[in-house]
Formats: C-alpha cells, sequence, structure tokens
C-alpha cells in the first residue's frame, strides 16, 4: 500500500541555512577580493582629471614633435625654388624621385616600426628615431651631388616613418573612441601649421641667409630645422608618456582609471588583456593581413594619399601663379596651409559627436577636394586657382585627420599587437600615395598641370565612394552584431 506522505520535491523546498563554516567560508572571500579595474568605479570629476593631465603630457609632446616633422618632409619644396635644384644639376624627374625615395623607407618601415614599439617605451623609442632623422636633416645641407641627396632622403624617410603611426598608437592607447577625433586632429594640426610655418621659416632663412658664411640659403634651411629636430628630440625623452599600464608620472589608482575607462570602452590595449600571452611578431601580422577591415582602409588610405603629394608643389603652383620672386612664393604658401588647419580642427571636434558617421564626414571632404581639383582643370585664372588650392587643401588634410580617428577605432577591438600593425598599413598606403603622386606635377605641365590634378580629382573621387560604402558595410555589420547580442566598440561603422 503506497504511502499517504509523499516525497517532497527536493526542487520545491527552501534553501538551506548556511552553515557556520559556510558563513565564516564567504565572510573570508569578501574580505581578500581584489576589486579589478574594470569594476572600480571612478567619479566623473577624477576622470576628467586624468584626461587633461593626459592632455597636458601627451598632446604638446607629439604635438611639437608632429610640426618639426613635417617641416623636415616637405623642406625639400622650399629648397626646390631656392636654388638646390639648379645647384646640384637635378631635372623636373629627378626632383620627383627624390620625393619618392622618402617614401619609399617610409611606407617600409610604419608596419615594422609599429610591431617594435607596442613592445617597448614610447617615451624612448619615438625621441631615439627623431634624433637620427634630425641628423639626416642636418646632413642634407651637405650634399654634393644628386645621389647624395637621394641617400639621405632615403635615411630621412626611413627614420621619420615610425612617428605619426606610433602617435596614432599612443592616443589610441590613452583615449576612449568618442574623445579620439579632436586629439588626432591636433596632430594633425601640427602638420599644417608646419607648413604655413615652414613657408615662413624658409622665407626668413633662404632669404636672410643666402650666402652667409659662403653657404647658400637652401642648405642653411636644412641646418637650422634639423637642429631644431635634435633639440626636441632630446627634450622630448623626459615628456613623452609610455602606455597607460607603465606611465610613471600617473599613481597606481589613476593607471587602474586609465585602463579601466578603456575596458568599459571594449578597447584592447596594452594593459587590459591580464593573462593574455603577447602575441608573436609574424602572428600579429598574419592577424592583421586576415581581417577585411585592414584591406578596406588601406586601400581608401591611399586614394587619399595621393593628394598630399600637392603639398610639396605649393611653392611651385604659387610661382607659376604670378608671384614670381623665391620669398614672396615662400610666403604665400601660408595661407593654404592656414586654411587647412581651421578645417581639421573643426573636423575632429566635430567628429568627436559622429563617431559613427566618420567615415561620412571623411567621403564628404574628399568629395569637395574632387570637384576642387576638377575645377583647377577648367579655370586658369590665377587668383581663382590660388582659392581653389586653399579649399582642396581644406578638404583634404581635414580627410586625413578624421581617417586617424576612423582607423583607431574601426579597429578597436583587434589584440593590442594586431591593432598596432592594422593601424600601420593604413598610414603606410596614405603615404605611398606620394610616390605616383611625385610624377604628376612635372615642370612641362606647367602652369595648368592637368595631368596631376586630374589624377588628383579621380583618386578623391574614388577615395570619396571607397569610405562610403566602408560606412555602409561597417554599419550593416554593426546592426547584425546588435540583433545579435554582440558587444561592439564605437566605431566608424
Amino acid at each position: 500500500m503506497a504511502s499517504s506522505a509523499t516525497a517532497a520535491d527536493p526542487a520545491t523546498l527552501p534553501p538551506a541555512p548556511p552553515s557556520k563554516a559556510d558563513s565564516e567560508a564567504g565572510a573570508d572571500r569578501r574580505a581578500h577580493h581584489v576589486e579589478t579595474p574594470a569594476e572600480k568605479t571612478w567619479s566623473p570629476e577624477a576622470e576628467r582629471r586624468l584626461i587633461r593631465k593626459v592632455d597636458w603630457h601627451l598632446l604638446p609632446a607629439v604635438w611639437l614633435m608632429c610640426l618639426v616633422s613635417w617641416t623636415d618632409r616637405s623642406n625639400i619644396g622650399n629648397a626646390k625654388i631656392a636654388g638646390m635644384t639648379s645647384d646640384l644639376a637635378m631635372s623636373s624627374p629627378e626632383y620627383s624621385l627624390s620625393i619618392v625615395v622618402f617614401y619609399v623607407g617610409y611606407a617600409v618601415w610604419v608596419p615594422i616600426s609599429n610591431m617594435l614599439l607596442v613592445r617597448s617605451r614610447p617615451s624612448v623609442f619615438l625621441p631615439s628615431i627623431m634624433l637620427l632623422w634630425g641628423v639626416g636633416t642636418c646632413s642634407m645641407a651637405a650634399v654634393a651631388t644628386y645621389p647624395q641627396l637621394l641617400a639621405v632622403r632615403t635615411l630621412v624617410g626611413f627614420f621619420e616613418a615610425g612617428l605619426t603611426p606610433g602617435v596614432v598608437l599612443l592616443i589610441s592607447s590613452w583615449y576612449v573612441p568618442a574623445e579620439q577625433a579632436k586629439r588626432a586632429a591636433a596632430y594633425v594640426s601640427a602638420a599644417l601649421l608646419g607648413g604655413a610655418f615652414g613657408g615662413l621659416v624658409a622665407g626668413a632663412v633662404t632669404g636672410g641667409l643666402e650666402g652667409a658664411h659662403g653657404i647658400r640659403g637652401w642648405r642653411w634651411l636644412f641646418i637650422v630645422e634639423g637642429v631644431v629636430t635634435i633639440a626636441w628630440a632630446l627634450a622630448s625623452l623626459f615628456l613623452l608618456p609610455d602606455f597607460p599600464d607603465n606611465c610613471q608620472w600617473l599613481d597606481a589608482d589613476e593607471r587602474a582609471m586609465a585602463v579601466a575607462r578603456l575596458v568599459r570602452a571594449s578597447v584592447r590595449v596594452r594593459g587590459t588583456d591580464s593573462g593574455r600571452p603577447r602575441l608573436g611578431k609574424m602572428r600579429s601580422l598574419v592577424l592583421a593581413l586576415s581581417d577585411w577591415r585592414v584591406w578596406g582602409l588601406t586601400l581608401a588610405s591611399a586614394m587619399l594619399g595621393c593628394a598630399m603629394v600637392l603639398s610639396y608643389f605649393y611653392p611651385t603652383f604659387v610661382k607659376q601663379m604670378g608671384y614670381t620672386s623665391t620669398v614672396e612664393s615662400q610666403y604665400m604658401t601660408a595661407p593654404i596651409w592656414a586654411a587647412a588647419f581651421g578645417c581639421a580642427l573643426l573636423s575632429g571636434f566635430g567628429g568627436d559627436r559622429v563617431p559613427r558617421q566618420r567615415a561620412l564626414v571623411i567621403a564628404a571632404w574628399m568629395g569637395i577636394s574632387a570637384m576642387m581639383a576638377i575645377l583647377m582643370c577648367v579655370d586658369y585664372d590665377f587668383q581663382a586657382r590660388y582659392a581653389l588650392l586653399v579649399i582642396m587643401a581644406g578638404g583634404v588634410w581635414s580627410g586625413i585627420a578624421m581617417s586617424i580617428a576612423f582607423a583607431t577605432t574601426t579597429f578597436a577591438d583587434l589584440a593590442p599587437e594586431v591593432r598596432a600593425v592594422a593601424i600601420a598599413f593604413p598610414g603606410s598606403a596614405t603615404n605611398l600615395g606620394n610616390i605616383y603622386g611625385a610624377y604628376l606635377f612635372p615642370q612641362a605641365g606647367a602652369p595648368k598641370y592637368l595631368l596631376g590634378f586630374g589624377v588628383v580629382s579621380a583618386t578623391l573621387g574614388t577615395g570619396s565612394v571607397l569610405y562610403a560604402t566602408l560606412y555602409l558595410v561597417l554599419r550593416r555589420q554593426k546592426t547584425r552584431r546588435d540583433a545579435e547580442g554582440v558587444p561592439e566598440t564605437d566605431s566608424g561603422g
């Protein structure tokens, strides 16, 4: 006979009260629990203080490094119209090659440099390469033949290659995606001010020191700018920070806060992947090249980079427009750079307000610049062409500033070592555009330069379409990930 008392279902029983031993064990675990950086919270004011502290340490140092970097790479355009080509018996194609060799070394070294940087101390690595290219810049004053100029320019490009991708890696390792565009624009603005400042310095040096101590003005230009580079390289050794997890001028709590901000934003940089073994150089390279986004951004960046070569020809363009005095043509390049400076800063501050639309902003700027290049092919009034150059420079450099932030946020989900390589490839491609771009404006094409502006308009137009396509594809991927509940960084898609 079945018992009337049925066995109780264990699932319906109330939980047993914890034993004294369990209670003591739980209390002990709570007492010894170590709060991870991602779990800890800080006040908004504490985070703002941290960001201000990072800004004051990082941005002035890299801004001045970029300023002298751009001055050193573009001064060959100023030296050209100050007599360098005639003194070295250089033809127009040979001048173009002197531009190209800089970017051959530059493009090859960029990915390798970032592989080394992510495994070293930026505060030592970046000033060291700066010191070396400063010595190279000074050495250009001593060249007596065209082959010597090519050799020294190649070395300068080789050493200078590590700066911009290294700084981009630093910016993306300290700031969350919504803070990166304005910092990237601030960094790029130094290159633009360097162009404007370089024109003014070139005018003063080549005009004021021409023949001093028996030395031509263009040689003095390389000496003066090289010495400034060396001086700032030595100063930067004491100013630049390293990565958040090992920064010397932050206390332990501030370092934890810096890392936690990146963890919350799903940004993977050094110090946020505790316990993960560091990836080797070859493995990092393979993983980066297997990501389609690297190839997409690299191709789009190459289209944008072609227009960068215009900066080497601004003094030549201005001189062909009627400013025949060498000193006057040097000075008249300054407004072109000043316009680009203002546009890039405005674009950067606006880009942080619409982080997911950055690719569209780049596409718009490239489209505007493409239209200006087309008008350069049909309008030959020198005043109108000068205005078109100013607008085109604003569009191109705004696109370049925004493309840096777009790349860093797009690759934010990659492991630090892979991300360093991924960031480097679009930067390398941007500078590769200078290789073929250097041959687009031969002296035989003056003063219209139809070939050059025709190709620039085509590449800018193609790049505009590519960035718009990247926006659409990344947005579609984000929509799909959101539907699947997969977390994502605030990227450009």
